[in-house]
């Protein structure tokens, strides 16, 4: 099944956390709490904010005492993170460690088993300036063709990167397993609506 995941703005919003849990009500499978340069007494308190019952739909980008402790979704590491960490972060049963990374070597090489991988900047990205795509789609879909071929574990790879309701459908085309979404949600002007849209393409 092809998952569609959100990312948060990394900046603070006004009214944040209603408008996170307007986004979660609307049927975000999972939203990825990114908050770089927080600390995590402030991450802490946006978490508190959220209605108890979505939190094993959230996944923290570091601080994995509150994913714990909390009981969330999951963990995901940075690329800084990810070299510091020798082993497998402790999780509760259920949680789920994820990544990102940047070129197609970097997935075939890593050793750590995750659940699923991020992989950037599938097309120009629409929430940083500058940050263009080096990938070509005929070249991603013959990679999942071949690693779909190999024996043994393969951690599913989500595209993230200019992802729109728009070229939604050549993601799915290209191979990947799922979408994360960031800037399409955050510079709409209804980020409930964005939401839907991409929704209804899947």
């Amino acid at each position: 099944m092809f998952r569609l995941v959100l990312l948060t703005a990394p900046t603070a919003l006004p009214d944040e956390a209603r408008l996170l849990a307007a986004l979660l009500g609307a049927g975000s499978e999972t939203l990825h709490l990114r908050k770089p340069g927080w600390p995590t007494a402030q991450v802490e308190g946006l978490i508190q904010a959220l209605p108890s019952q979505f939190y094993g739909r959230l996944v923290l980008h570091g601080h994995s005492g509150l994913v714990r402790c909390y009981g969330l979704g999951g963990l995901h590491l940075t690329g800084q993170q990810r070299a510091a960490t020798v082993r497998r972060p402790l999780l509760l049963p259920g949680q789920t460690l994820s990544t990102s990374f940047h070129t197609l070597a970097e997935i075939s090489r890593h050793r750590r088993r995750y659940d699923y991988i991020f992989l950037s900047p599938i097309f120009d990205s629409i929430s940083k300036a500058g940050y263009s795509s080096t990938f070509k789609l005929p070249e991603l879909r013959a990679f999942f063709q071949r690693r779909a071929g190999r024996a043994g574990y393969h951690a599913p790879v989500l595209a993230l990167g200019g992802i729109a309701a728009s070229n939604l459908a050549l993601v799915q085309h290209s191979g990947f397993a799922g979408a994360a979404v960031l800037g399409t949600i955050w510079q709409s002007p209804d980020p409930v609506a964005a939401l839907r849209q991409l929704q209804e393409q899947l």
